[in-house]
């Protein structure tokens, strides 16, 4: 059947892998975009990136035809050769072989970007460790409640 319409909104947050804070200012916008243009090449769009040192967000509205594990398998892949072959990092880069994916109602897609968009201010403020706890607390409570 064909889907003619599709509300699959998802905020994605890879780590680097061992958290390794090895992406650069210098580096991370090109990294940002190149992300960009892999999830837009493939039927889905990207709402908003930020690359942190140690691990990245963005959100997507993902084609109904791809899962996320199929989004977050594209991204990983393709990024990796791409930071690799252009020697963005020191050293071989890779991510962890597992990331978070957690979605989003439609009516939280501008909170989301904001928040993805204000990493730098965010993490002033919170370690990145800190931050998955609080996320993996937050979708705790909200799964008990059902």
């Amino acid at each position: 059947m064909e889907i003619q319409y599709n509300n699959l909104y998802t905020h994605f947050v890879f780590t680097t892998k061992d958290r390794f804070p090895c992406i650069k200012e210098g580096s991370r916008e090109r990294i940002e975009k190149y992300i960009a243009g892999i999830v837009n090449n493939h039927n889905c769009k990207m709402y908003a990136i930020y690359a942190n040192p140690e691990h990245a967000h963005f959100l997507v509205s993902r084609s109904p035809n791809m899962s996320e594990k199929e989004v977050a398998d594209l991204v990983a892949d393709a990024s990796e050769n791409f930071i690799n072959k252009e020697r963005l990092v020191v050293g071989r880069f890779s991510w962890q072989s597992s990331c978070s994916a957690f979605s989003v109602s439609k009516g939280d897609i501008d909170r989301v970007c904001k928040y993805i968009l204000n990493q730098p201010n965010h993490h002033k403020k919170k370690t990145y460790k800190e931050e998955v706890d609080e996320f993996l607390k937050f979708y705790q409570k909200n799964l008990t409640k059902k």
